[in-house]
């Protein structure tokens, strides 16, 4: 891939060159000191992926990522130093269109080749979803779930752009709201709890992470916690799983946490999928409409990133496409 560096710091330039350095199938084309030179560079020269700074002089990796993804889109991975304490400012970003977070490999002292893993491993699973056709998850076996179980259910699925999304729907649930939610947002699993917190704050809605082997709850929020998928089994509990192992690029997989759905919940349900790169969830989301749930898509016009919900409208897989502003009510609608 051709890729951008864009970071004020030179220690943090050259650590990146270093770690691009083990890639030779990567190319760095060039290098900005703040967000605002790579607003310009962008429409210059635009490369398939841009590392991306959060804290900048000139302008921020926040309104960098806003106006990338306005003018001229390309894929964006933060890459900056301690990125669990910047949360507000990481999800904010991803809710621009910013991809996923990682932070800065170090420099000197630690071996290099296992500093620079955790952001080679990001840019090579990006490097796959922006080329890779999902294949559809297989088969699990369909047991009727206990009467007693919650029988409303909203499965919710999204990525770049997913946070502020997310927001904006949860916000517009009155206070009540009678369905369990689940969501599954493309998101390592060591800032899910934070992307949870930072969800209640935002919406008003309180959110917490799923808990292996807990049952959805009527008017209860889930997130997705863990870097492996998250189903609904037969006997109604969530649970987590490396399974199937070739969803390696999106973990947890919305395809997957979709078809749970699909074979296993025996309630009322809505699949709804909001704005991503990509086609993750756009299969799962079809297999719900065709067990006769309502599915949901998020329209062209109000996506970050119009990846996910394009492939569902093009499976068909969609019975309703609206804006963002317009899911929460529809939802209320639905189980009114």
């Amino acid at each position: 891939m051709r890729i951008a560096i864009v970071n004020d710091m030179p220690l943090a330039v050259e650590a990146l060159r270093r770690t691009l350095a083990q890639a030779p199938e990567h190319q760095l084309i060039w290098v900005a000191g703040d967000g605002a030179e790579a607003v310009r560079r962008c429409a210059e020269q635009l490369p398939d992926l841009l590392l991306m700074d959060l804290l900048m002089p000139v302008m921020d990796g926040v309104e960098a990522t806003r106006l990338i993804m306005a003018q001229t889109p390309c894929a964006i991975l933060l890459v900056t130093t301690d990125s669990e304490r910047n949360m507000p400012l990481v999800f904010t970003a991803m809710g621009h269109g910013a991809l996923d977070v990682v932070d800065i490999p170090a420099l000197g002292g630690a071996d290099p080749v296992q500093t620079a893993a955790p952001l080679l491993r990001k840019i090579h699973n990006l490097s796959l979803l922006m080329n890779r056709h999902e294949t559809q998850p297989p088969p699990s076996p369909a047991k009727p779930i206990p009467v007693e179980a919650c029988r409303r259910l909203v499965a919710v699925g999204a990525s770049a752009g997913g946070p502020a999304a997310l927001a904006v729907m949860l916000k517009g649930l009155a206070p009540g709201f009678p369905a369990a939610m689940l969501l599954v947002q493309h998101v390592d699993a060591v800032f899910a709890p934070g992307m949870a917190d930072w969800l209640s704050q935002e919406s008003g809605v309180p959110v917490r992470v799923a808990r292996d082997g807990e049952a959805p709850q009527p008017g209860v929020v889930l997130l997705a916690g863990s870097d492996q998928h998250i189903r609904l089994l037969p006997n109604g509990l969530l649970g987590y799983g490396i399974e199937p192992d070739d969803y390696s690029v999106h973990r947890p997989s919305i395809d997957v946490f979709f078809d749970s759905v699909a074979r296993n919940w025996r309630g009322e349900a809505v699949g709804v999928l909001l704005t991503g790169m990509g086609s993750d969830g756009a299969k799962g989301l079809k297999q719900l409409r065709e067990r006769g749930f309502p599915t949901i898509a998020q329209d062209q016009q109000s996506c970050a990133v119009y990846g996910m919900p394009k492939a569902a409208a093009a499976l068909g897989a969609a019975s309703e496409i609206r804006p963002l502003d317009g899911i929460a009510s529809r939802l209320r609608d639905i189980f009114a």
